[in-house]
């Protein structure tokens, strides 16, 4: 990062602290010299090496040596010559160190800001930004890591266009931090991969499966705790024909004809990472799907987000008030909400998703006839 990088409080605090050493330095050469004071205003280019670019900084340790070296060389007379080089060189030495640091800053910032980029750039690899686009499928929402400073964390979603129609997953990894993102990850790439060949959302769902385990194998060797995943598996044919399986996902709500219904399709399947508990395959469902329906998918993270009085978020609730927005706006409003409502303290990874069909294009209209015709 260049020295010259703009200050984060532009011109502001530079100005203010050069007039506190002026100020400072004019009231010591004015008074007494049993009242010494200008050495205190050493603390001036420390701040400035906190909050300024290098010129800056170097701009404030300047004023602060020249005016310190003007106090202690002409208005002490009763300073032996011994006690004004050591002042002086003090004084130096406290706009050296300032230079010093700011420089390190500097240097550790373009460091972090590096790094993020990086970290950035795989995560976005690893969660598509929204909203999802698969065919005529279209997916606005949000998603919100509890962990700070990191743009993924344990919920994951999907949508692909299939030679089996349109495939749509939502997923929350139990748990948070790098081992739900590394169970995420593998989920996610065996469902991007399955999705394409699997003729069913049961034989999607068991490709996943089948990845979590091997993940979860590798990190009891490793001494790390194993990980299961709800998710919530959704497929609309070319029909018009829909599907859906539950791997102990919570309910999802369909916004038809200006009502808004919760619907627990399926429910009863164990999450992935847990089937072999279990002897009974995983089965989707058949449901009832209108191309003017609205889907809203979400993790607990929303559903379970508590308020400053300890209720859950109300998310129905807040479905019915706003059943008339748009999608992308619906979804905005729901974020907004939801922070609100939590005061920004979010325990847990919160994603939703409302899912539609695109709407029909309108009808070209008909090229006009010829005067000849």
């Amino acid at each position: 990062m260049p020295a010259h990088r703009p200050a984060e409080g532009g011109l502001l605090a530079p100005v203010l602290l050069i007039l506190a050493i002026v100020v400072v330095a004019t009231v010591d050469a004015t008074t007494g010299p049993e009242l010494h004071i200008s050495a205190f205003m050493g603390i001036a280019p420390l701040v400035a090496a906190l909050r300024c670019s290098y010129h800056r900084t170097l701009l404030v340790a300047v004023v602060y040596v020249v005016c310190l070296t003007y106090v202690d060389l002409l208005t002490v007379p009763d300073w032996a010559p011994a006690s004004r080089v050591v002042g002086v060189f003090g004084a130096f030495l406290v706009g050296v160190f300032s230079l010093v640091l700011c420089r390190t800053r500097l240097e550790r910032e373009a460091l972090h800001a590096r790094t993020t980029l990086v970290a950035d750039t795989v995560q976005r690899a690893m969660l598509r930004e929204l909203p999802l686009r698969a065919g005529p499928l279209e997916a606005y929402g949000f998603y919100v890591s509890a962990q700070e400073g990191a743009r993924v964390g344990g919920d994951i979603y999907e949508a692909v266009d299939t030679p089996h129609g349109l495939r749509l997953m939502i997923g929350d990894v139990q748990g948070k931090g790098m081992p739900a993102i590394g169970a995420g990850l593998e989920v996610l790439a065996s469902f991007r991969e399955a999705a394409q060949y699997q003729e069913s959302l049961e034989g999607v769902a068991g490709r996943m499966e089948q990845a979590l385990t091997r993940y979860n194998a590798r990190s009891a060797k490793e001494g790390a705790d194993e990980r299961f995943v709800t998710a919530l598996l959704l497929e609309v044919r070319a029909s018009g024909r829909a599907r859906l399986l539950s791997c102990g996902h919570i309910p999802y709500y369909v916004v038809r004809n200006g009502i808004v219904q919760e619907r627990s399709d399926g429910e009863g399947g164990l999450p992935l990472g847990l089937g072999g508990l279990s002897r009974e395959p995983r089965r989707s469902v058949r449901i009832q799907h209108e191309p003017h329906d609205r889907v809203v998918l979400c993790t607990d993270g929303v559903t379970e987000a508590r308020g400053g009085d300890g209720r859950f978020y109300p998310l129905a609730e807040r479905l019915t008030a706003w059943v008339d927005l748009e999608p992308v706006e619906l979804a905005r409003t729901l974020r907004a909400d939801l922070e609100h409502f939590t005061g920004g303290d979010l325990k847990d990874d919160a994603t939703l998703l409302v899912v539609r069909r695109t709407p029909a294009e309108r009808t070209a209209p008909a090229p006009a006839r010829s005067a000849a015709a």
